[in-house]
């Protein structure tokens, strides 16, 4: 017996959409009060976190550029003249608002002048010691930078970037719905063996789903807080425990209307996500892991855990992330392959570091993130990336326009590896 839609009929969806949108209009209202409060004010005090700090030359004069998340949410660019990097501290900082800063700036990142008042250190929290912890047992830098993007969703440094792009392997590095995909699994089926047989022996009459899908959820829930409530992270925890409850009242889980809904509900509750490159990518890849199971159902498990699945998406995404980001390489090749490698690296490399021993990895990453090859930027025209979404959207309904997407996807890689 299949398992109950969301929604059940169309018009049920669309009165979904009708109350959101209203709920969405009201939560922007707010927003936008605040954004008129805030460009109001000639100067703005506050308290800030300094995520990333880089150097650059203008008219042979060095500055910093600083990207803040403030004590009051919002999350920024600024520079300053002083030659000490202020990368991982805390400053009292007084803003300059103008007319410049555009509402859609506001909920997302933007560019404000400032003038530092005063410079902390970071005060001591469990993710600050847990950072150290990490950081003391690698002696690059690099790979501290990279450990703590992949632990505490930290900023990478620009060098860092620049290395993992090249080997296509940017959505590994931001801490996202596949990184707590892997965690639920782990922790959930780890619970489960202890479950199982207290259940059978005390208590048969409790349904496993709820009991330790709550405890996994919880368990999550403290590593979200460890990490300091990344944006990113609360979103993937939104939806991973939106899948939980859909599993839990045995509706279907992969269909369209689950992801329309979820995005829906998504985009209500955090408003800024309407300007979030980030998210709009993640969306897409979810997509089009639900367009591929759709069609490649019949295929047997296997295949579409290790072929279907990461060959599909890096194929079908290659469009998408070249309408807005234009580098491409040959070592990008190994997208798929590092995808599925990183299933169980992330984890292990977790164990590593709670026993000690997460230098482990080290030689082999040094190597890895070396090897990228030259590239060369491949920009496809914003019209082109709107017909490929609209030829999207047509597959989920014809087999025809699936096949037809696939095959563009595909000739368009080969285009751009050959011509690399």
């Amino acid at each position: 017996m299949e398992k109950p839609a969301l929604f059940e009929s169309r018009r049920e969806f669309g009165y979904f959409v009708l109350i959101a949108a209203v709920l969405l209009a009201v939560h922007l209202g707010w927003h936008y009060m605040q954004y008129r409060e805030f460009t109001a004010k000639p100067f703005f005090f506050t308290h800030a976190d300094v995520l990333l700090s880089y150097t650059k030359q203008k008219e042979h004069r060095s500055y910093q550029v600083l990207k803040l998340r403030t004590d009051k949410g919002l999350q920024l660019y600024t520079t300053t003249h002083r030659q000490t990097s202020l990368q991982g501290k805390r400053i009292r900082i007084e803003l300059f608002p103008d007319e410049r800063i555009g509402f859609w700036d506001f909920l997302g990142t933007f560019y404000v002048k400032s003038r530092i008042r005063k410079v902390d250190d970071m005060p001591d929290t469990l993710q600050t010691k847990l950072g150290y912890v990490v950081r003391a047992q690698h002696r690059d830098p690099m790979l501290q930078a990279l450990y703590g993007a992949l632990f505490f969703a930290e900023p990478i440094p620009k060098e860092l970037r620049e290395k993992v792009s090249l080997l296509g392997v940017s959505h590994l590095i931001a801490l996202s719905g596949f990184h707590l995909g892997i965690l639920w699994f782990l922790v959930y089926e780890g619970l489960l063996m202890l479950y199982r047989p207290l259940q059978q022996r005390f208590f048969p009459y409790r349904f496993a789903l709820m009991d330790v899908g709550l405890v996994t959820l919880a368990v999550l829930g403290v590593y979200l807080y460890i990490t300091g409530m990344p944006p990113s992270l609360v979103r993937a925890y939104a939806m991973v425990t939106t899948g939980w409850l859909v599993l839990l009242f045995g509706v279907e889980l992969v269909s369209f209307y689950f992801l329309a809904a979820v995005l829906t509900l998504l985009v209500v509750i955090f408003p800024a996500l309407l300007v979030s490159l980030g998210f709009w990518f993640s969306v897409a890849g979810v997509f089009y892991i639900f367009l591929l199971l759709h069609y490649a159902k019949m295929m047997p498990a296997w295949a579409i855990t290790l072929l279907v699945i990461p060959v599909g998406i890096f194929v079908l995404m290659l469009p998408v992330v070249h309408t807005v980001f234009p580098v491409t390489a040959t070592s990008q090749l190994l997208s798929p392959l590092l995808s599925l490698l990183f299933i169980p690296f992330y984890p292990a490399a977790m164990l590593l570091h709670l026993i000690g021993a997460g230098e482990l990895f080290d030689t082999a990453l040094q190597h890895l993130l070396t090897w990228g090859t030259l590239a060369t930027d491949h920009q496809l025209p914003v019209w082109a990336g709107v017909v490929y979404l609209l030829f999207s959207l047509a597959a989920v309904r014809y087999r025809y326009a699936f096949y037809l997407l696939l095959g563009i996807a595909l000739g368009y890689g080969v285009y751009i590896f050959v011509n690399v």
